[in-house]
């Protein structure tokens, strides 16, 4: 593995026989960090707005499968 910096870049080489499904979640790791790195919202926030569409995407999974009756 090589790293090295290049004007506003960060670049790193691997081997060929480096294991890509390993690299790219690494990658969306640091990826989610730099996205919410300026971000100020608690757990709480996100609980909230994922709190509806979870309801209501149990509501529909209810209906098809007819277990509201």
């Amino acid at each position: 593995m090589k790293v090295e910096r290049k004007d506003n870049e960060i670049l790193i080489r691997f081997s060929p026989g480096t294991d890509t499904s390993k690299i790219q979640s690494i990658i969306d790791y640091l990826r989610y960090e730099e996205l919410t790195s300026h971000s100020r919202a608690t757990e709480k926030d996100v609980q909230n707005l994922t709190e509806k569409p979870k309801k209501g995407r149990w509501e529909g999974t209810k209906n098809e499968l007819g277990l509201d009756e």
